[in-house]
């Protein structure tokens, strides 16, 4: 029996002729590979080295302290990654000023506490060097919030335009201000004067965020607003594009590149590689040409994205059970997962210089090496990123390329408990796999 595209199913499958079968079923095709030795290749970026092709996704875990130092969950979440054996690391969301914090126990990078970052960079090196040998790519990820900014734990929204599907969600009313051209032209100087530190703490390269509805984000669906961060195409990717290249001239020492959403989910004209029919059809026109313009400025690295984890999660997700209050999607998780797939191949082949980071995998669990190296091996990506998957199983990367296989009973179970801890304002990490730690903070949360 055909199984209908638009039924939600939970993850059920041991091995991969199983999930193969159910492809069929639904009538999709996915690249599949036995052999994963292709993962275990190193990549040249730049001139830097990645020991092999796997990624550590940024995922906050929202226990900086107070003045947005790295605490002590943080070292240990970072030393956890570099011992597991992924080739590059893709530090989590660093808040570059501190309105622009999601939470108030958000990472934000300053002069006032450079060395503790400085510290986190070396005992990561330290960490991987000590048990692999070889140290990873270290990336800081760099954001403004914006639309989700909460310093203080209350929401603070800036926004760069109206959107009548996400304003309600906020409360936001007809005339809540925007931000302005003057505060977006101060805010390259601030994502400089952060990459600048960066680069002093020792990270190898900067991600100025452009993905999941934060305010870089935002702007390039900006086809509303007006000024020069709004309307036509150039003016929209602005932000983005100028902060880029004046990081690329000014902090020679590190490599600048992006996590970059290449489909919002979202109507025009408040969606950004979308149809103009259709929110549901993806329009890659206008992503590819913005990827075509940062390689012109020499991004050696691009981290590919979709969605907004607070309205449609399960585009750059897939998973089997949602947060609170959000409903399943009228999809089966492997539609996500083919979609993932398809919007991230067309990136890579239209770029096919430029080494791209596939994500989305999570949901297959312990099948998830075999998709890796077939994505890979056919030229659908360069490297493969794990986000809840590395928060679940920080060592997996060591079990796939030494036991050639993942143990299931370690993997993510996409249960979407540790997105329930970020949207309650708590420390994040994985509640079934490192139970000990976040156990009891999701059932502290659940009582309220």
């Amino acid at each position: 029996m055909k199984i209908a595209p638009n039924i939600h199913q939970r993850f059920h499958y041991r091995t991969l002729e199983e999930l193969q079968e159910e492809l069929a079923r639904l009538g999709l095709e996915l690249p599949f590979d036995r052999d994963f030795s292709i993962l275990g290749e190193p990549l040249q970026i730049g001139r830097w080295r990645a020991p092999n092709r796997f990624v550590v996704q940024p995922m906050e875990g929202f226990d900086a302290g107070p003045d947005g130092s790295p605490g002590e969950l943080t070292f240990r979440r970072y030393r956890r990654y570099a011992v597991g054996g992924s080739g590059l690391i893709w530090f989590e969301a660093t808040a570059v000023m501190a309105e622009a914090r999601s939470n108030p126990h958000q990472l934000f990078i300053h002069r006032g506490n450079l060395d503790s970052f400085k510290r986190l960079v070396e005992e990561t090196r330290r960490a991987a060097r000590a048990v692999n040998g070889d140290e990873p790519v270290l990336v800081l990820q760099l954001t403004h919030s914006g639309r989700y900014s909460k310093p203080a734990g209350e929401p603070t929204p800036i926004i760069a335009h109206h959107n009548p599907i996400l304003d309600p969600l906020h409360g936001l009313p007809p005339d809540y201000p925007l931000v302005t051209d003057e505060y977006l032209d101060r805010l390259q100087e601030v994502f400089l004067a952060a990459a600048e530190l960066a680069a002093r703490a020792g990270f190898d390269g900067v991600d100025i965020k452009s993905c999941h509805r934060y305010l870089l984000s935002e702007l390039l669906a900006s086809f509303t607003r007006e000024g020069k961060y709004g309307g036509s195409l150039a003016n929209r990717t602005r932000m983005l594009r100028e902060t880029v290249a004046r990081i690329a001239v000014s902090v020679p020492g590190i490599f600048v590149t992006t996590r970059l959403n290449v489909y919002d989910g979202l109507p025009y004209p408040y969606g950004w590689g979308v149809s103009q029919e259709d929110p549901k059809s993806p329009d890659l026109c206008e992503p590819i040409a913005l990827v075509g313009e940062l390689v012109k400025l020499g991004i050696p690295l691009l981290n590919v994205t979709m969605g907004n984890p607070y309205y449609n999660p399960h585009l750059n997700r897939p998973y089997d059970l949602p947060i609170a209050g959000m409903k399943l999607p009228d999809e089966h998780p492997l539609v996500g997962v083919a979609r993932f797939v398809a919007l991230t191949r067309a990136i890579q082949e239209a770029h096919p210089g430029l080494p791209v980071v596939a994500s989305g995998y999570s949901w297959l669990r312990h099948l998830m090496p075999y998709l890796a190296a077939g994505v890979i091996k056919t030229g659908g990506a360069t490297m493969v990123g794990q986000g809840r998957g590395a928060f679940a199983y920080p060592d997996s990367v060591r079990d796939i390329l030494e036991k050639g296989r993942m143990d299931p009973a370690k993997c993510c179970v996409t249960c979407s408990a540790c997105t329930q801890l970020m949207r309650d304002g708590e420390m994040t990490g994985c509640v079934v796999r490192d139970s000990e730690i976040y156990g009891p903070k999701y059932r502290h949360r659940a009582l309220l």
